[in-house]
This record gives structure tokens, C-alpha cells and sequence, in this order.
């Protein structure tokens, strides 16, 4: 089953699958019934909002009523709700492709994660979550940016360059208010995947340098080998232990690549590190299912472009 199949992780993990050394039947699910990706798998229900309070109650009766034997989730609102609220999930939990616990707490709040960090001895990026302007403009520099503390898929962020945006954004977050120093440049932003072994250790990972879309995921990406990247993905890797596919996002800033965000989840990039050979979707299925360590693959070098495409359906 792949849930969220009309936004791009969903019908990047069905791209994936289908494109993947198994034999698979797809159940596609999501909130829209005109969801583009339902069009690529063999059956698709209308799934309810994953804030509903049956929702873990309805997907346990789709998993029994089609035989599922692995879930990959598309939007990281279903991922939150069935860690919230495992003791009431019906089916075997084992069939869910789910990160380690601490490191999807830790992921939900940017100033945790940036205290977690610090306490661990890594360089973060300066944020503070109060103060007046003033104080945040001398410690962060101008512009700087705001993000919600806790957020999904790179939504609400905000450049800050004048008092009344401060003040605005901060009265309307509330206690979800996070203003940080803008590092490096877009030039030196850079996407990694790893597939975590739960140990501190991971079968193998890809790394981009990208160019963002303006909806937050990536839409140029070149593959590159950094070995300073390699090292401090083998830090992070070592400190928060994920299980299955992890998404890094890292800048470069004044000689160091610093830790942007870490998705415990599938991110956006899958399907263009599946057409480069690193292919998640296969990994879970190789993990979760067969019970094997991943076994890795060749990596092809090169860049991509993402591009808007049409589905067009006769009625």
C-alpha cells in the first residue's frame, strides 16, 4: 500500500515500485478522490484524513481486506498519528515502514533537534525562539529566517528583514515560533539518502546538490561524492540510529556542512534517486520483508531536471 498517492512522495514511492525489481500490486490511498496517482496503481480507496479519530481503525480494515504486507507512507501527518497512537492499531505494526521513534520525535520540533544537536557536540545553525527584534537581529544578522518549530515539508518559511514581519509572525506562532540565521547559499545545498540499519550504521546512501522548487522540494539535482559530507552523514547516522529511508539535508557554511532538517520518512527525492539506482521503495521491501540487509547498488552519475507533465484521461 502507498498512502498520499496524489502528492509527490506518494506517486514517487508507486514511480519507485513499479520501476523495482518485484512484482508488485499497488493499493493506492489518499484524502482526494482525483488524486493523480491512483492512476498508476492496480486498486485506490479514498482514505480519511489521518486527524480523523478512526483512522487507524479504517487503515488496519484495509490492510486485512487486501492482504497488505508493507505500508509506505506518503505524508508525514499518517506517519505521527500511528506512533501517537500505536497501542491502538489493530494490524502487525512490523508491516508499517516506520522510522525510529526518538528520531521522529526529535524530527517534529526544530528546536529540540537544535538542542539535541548541540548537546551531542555538533554545530548547529543560530536559532532562538524569543527575544525582541533587536536581539535577533544582532545575534542572526539580517535577513534572517523564520520557520515554525514544528512543521512538515519545509512549509512557512519566512525571510525577515523589517520589525513589522518579527512582530507579525511571532504573534501568529505563538510558542510555534523559530527565527534562525540564513547560512551559506543555494548554490551549496545538498539532499542525502540513506537507508538506516537501526544500529548506527546504513546499507549505503546518495547524495545531491539541488536547486528548491519554490513548493520547498527539489526540482535540479546533481549527484556529487563529498567526502566531508560522507564523514559527517556518518556522524549523524551513528547519533540518531534510523531505521529504513532517511532523508539529510545539509548547506555548507564557513568550512562545515551543517544539518538543515532530517526527514525520518521517505522525502521527495525518491524517484529521482530511484532513476540513479538507489531505490527505497526495493530496500523496504528487501528489509521489511525478506529480512535481509539491503544489498547495494550501482550509483549513476549525472544531474536532473524536474518538470511539469500532463495526465490526460477521456471521459
Amino acid at each position: 500500500m502507498v498512502t498520499g498517492v496524489g502528492a509527490i512522495v506518494g506517486y514517487g514511492i508507486i514511480r519507485s515500485l513499479r520501476t523495482g525489481r518485484y512484482d508488485v500490486n499497488i493499493v493506492g490511498m489518499d484524502i482526494y478522490g482525483d488524486a493523480v496517482g491512483q492512476h498508476w496503481c492496480d486498486v485506490f480507496i479514498r482514505s480519511l484524513k489521518a486527524a480523523d479519530e478512526n483512522y487507524c481503525s479504517f487503515l488496519s480494515n484495509v490492510m486485512s481486506q487486501y492482504n497488505i504486507d508493507l505500508v509506505f507512507f506518503g505524508t508525514e501527518q499518517e506517519i505521527y498519528k500511528l506512533y501517537d497512537n500505536k497501542d491502538h492499531f489493530q494490524i502487525d505494526y512490523n508491516k508499517l515502514v516506520l522510522n525510529k521513534r526518538g528520531l521522529i520525535d526529535l524530527s517534529r520540533d526544530k528546536w529540540e533537534m537544535s538542542k539535541y544537536l548541540t548537546a551531542n557536540n555538533f554545530t548547529v545553525i543560530k536559532s532562538i525562539i524569543e527575544g525582541d527584534y533587536s536581539s535577533a537581529a544582532n545575534k542572526l544578522g539580517l535577513p534572517f529566517l523564520l520557520k515554525p518549530r514544528c512543521s512538515y515539508a519545509s512549509k512557512g518559511i519566512e525571510k525577515i528583514e523589517t520589525t513589522e514581519d518579527y512582530y507579525y509572525w511571532k504573534n501568529k506562532l505563538g510558542n510555534n515560533f523559530l527565527v534562525q540565521e540564513i547560512i551559506g547559499d543555494d548554490d551549496h545545498e545538498y539532499t542525502i539518502g540513506v537507508f538506516g540499519l537501526g544500529d548506527g550504521t546504513f546499507s549505503q546512501s546518495i547524495t545531491f546538490q539541488r536547486k528548491l522548487s519554490v513548493e520547498g522540494s527539489t526540482v535540479k539535482a546533481k549527484t556529487v561524492n563529498i567526502s566531508d559530507i560522507d564523514e559527517e552523514i556518518s556522524k549523524l547516522v551513528l547519533l540518531f540510529m534510523p531505521v529504513g529511508p532517511t532523508n539529510i539535508q545539509l548547506r555548507f557554511h564557513k568550512g562545515k556542512y551543517l544539518l538543515l532538517e532530517i526527514n525520518p520518512r521517505i522525502s521527495s527525492s525518491t524517484s529521482l534517486r530511484t532513476a540513479f539506482g538507489f531505490n527505497e521503495a526495493d530496500m523496504c521491501i528487501e528489509y521489511y520483508l525478506e529480512s535481509g540487509k539491503p544489498r547495494p547498488t550501482k550509483i549513476m552519475q549525472g544531474s536532473a531536471i524536474r518538470y511539469i507533465e500532463d495526465l490526460v484521461k477521456p471521459d
